[in-house]
């Protein structure tokens, strides 16, 4: 007995919005445990580097040279290099397919639904900024965009230890803004942090990107056959002076969004697996279960698949190795009583917890006032302050630029980091306070 068309429509509908939906709260799950795992690595990484006995061993450790060799070819990099130029290209990828997904069928899709919390990221990345280049020194102004970014794994971690009182809007409220915020952070350090640009470089990435075209085109839907060309491009922006680490930016948004044309036959293919498993013993079904994995690999679109794969990777080891490897400033290495580490400290911090929240309430109330958009019916401005002050929360993107800001003045890249940690770590603590006093506010009514 066939199926309705209509009655296929429908359910394809509900399969696809619970899938969305479905999708948005993994998201958000690992995102909040991963902020408690970042919470302990940085901790771990401070307690390393002020311990007497020990910390002289983290900044030998992580300038640990690691050498190899392939016929005529050696390589020879610090661990250091290997964390924040390498591992930090996958967590760049996963942002990229992050951005692409949601331009296609997520939060970003609608332009109307859109447009407050991308003029929200906008006034949080300007309004800091302007903060910190009124508070700072000649001599510092290159740090102008640390306090741009939002770490959205701290933000949502924090988030959710309020509850689930918190409204729905709110949850995708800060999403949507850290997706563009990252977004602008990547355009930020491809514009204004890269060096001398060499053209030769420049071929080389393009040869890697006309290379994953080809394959596209010529229907390779595995991601370990991207590797090589992804590797053209690292190594091309590398020669060209850019930060290599953009190459998971470009990668991620070519990263195809839509199945393979033979999507229903892959859905056949796993209904029959599924029936045949059910007939057997689940010990002798071992072709019918790799079938069954086979088309689902089809059935996903590959921007799901490997987010999906990745994004665990990245949540639960990356970050927290690089929040190892940089959140390790040891207070004693910065000179409190230099006029410029102090200024430094102190424009980075206030440009976090005051420029984020200011930037954001008063770009979405004045834009909203001129009609451009409107807030979702359960979220006031109250709840708009508190998505704010947990964007003030900058850590692992204004590390990663406090790194490209101040490559050379080892005693200005501590100050500042101390106040990315003093900052975030403000913003964070008032954040929460001001969420559970909202929440009590809202019981009473």
């Amino acid at each position: 007995m066939s199926i309705p068309s209509y009655k296929r429509n429908v359910g394809l509908t509900q399969n696809l919005t619970e899938r969305s939906l479905n999708a948005i709260n993994r998201f958000l799950h690992i995102e909040a445990v991963s902020g408690g795992i970042l919470l302990l690595a940085a901790v771990i990484a401070l307690f390393w580097a002020n311990t007497e006995a020990i910390s002289e061993s983290y900044s030998h450790f992580w300038h640990t040279q690691i050498n190899f060799s392939f016929g005529e070819y050696s390589f020879s990099q610090s661990l250091h290099f290997i964390i924040n130029d390498i591992l930090m290209t996958i967590f760049f990828l996963v942002v990229g397919m992050e951005i692409k997904k949601e331009i296609h069928d997520g939060a970003l899709s609608n332009i109307k639904a859109a447009v407050l919390p991308i003029i929200a990221a906008l006034g949080g990345v300007v309004v800091p900024i302007l903060i910190y280049l009124a508070l700072s020194t000649d001599e510092i102004k290159s740090g102008w965009a640390i306090p741009a970014a939002t770490d959205i794994a701290f933000a949502v971690g924090l988030l959710a230890l309020l509850g689930k009182s918190i409204p729905s809007s709110a949850r995708i409220f800060l999403l949507t803004l850290a997706i563009i915020d990252d977004l602008l952070a990547i355009l930020i350090i491809a514009f204004f942090f890269s060096g001398g640009l060499e053209p030769i470089g420049f071929l080389i990435a393009f040869i890697g990107i006309l290379g994953v075209i080809a394959l596209q085109k010529m229907g390779f839907f595995s991601a370990f056959v991207y590797i090589l060309p992804g590797a053209l491009i690292w190594f091309g922006l590398l020669k060209t002076g850019a930060h290599p680490t953009l190459a998971g930016v470009i990668l991620g948004l070519m990263t195809p969004v839509l199945t393979r044309p033979n999507e229903v036959d892959a859905i056949e293919r796993a209904n029959a697996a599924i029936s045949n498993i059910r007939n057997k013993a689940i010990e002798n079904s071992s072709a019918e279960i790799k079938a069954l994995a086979r088309a689902k690999r089809e059935i996903l679109p590959p921007v799901v698949r490997v987010k999906d794969l990745l994004h665990p990777w990245v949540a639960f080891i990356i970050m927290p190795i690089f929040a190892l490897a940089n959140a390790g400033v040891n207070f004693g290495n910065v000179n409190f009583e230099d006029t410029l580490a102090l200024n430094t400290i102190f424009a980075v911090s206030i440009a976090l917890v005051v420029g984020k929240p200011l930037g954001i309430v008063f770009f979405t109330w004045f834009f909203s006032k001129l009609g451009w958009g409107e807030l979702p019916s359960d979220l006031s401005l109250n709840w708009v302050l508190l998505i704010g002050l947990l964007a003030g929360i900058g850590f692992t993107m204004s590390i990663f630029i406090s790194n490209l800001a101040f490559v050379n003045e080892s005693n200005i890249l501590e100050a500042a980091k101390l106040g990315i940690l003093f900052g975030s770590g403000c913003a964070g603590f008032i954040g929460l306070l001001f969420g559970f006093i909202l929440l009590r506010s809202n019981k009473k009514l």
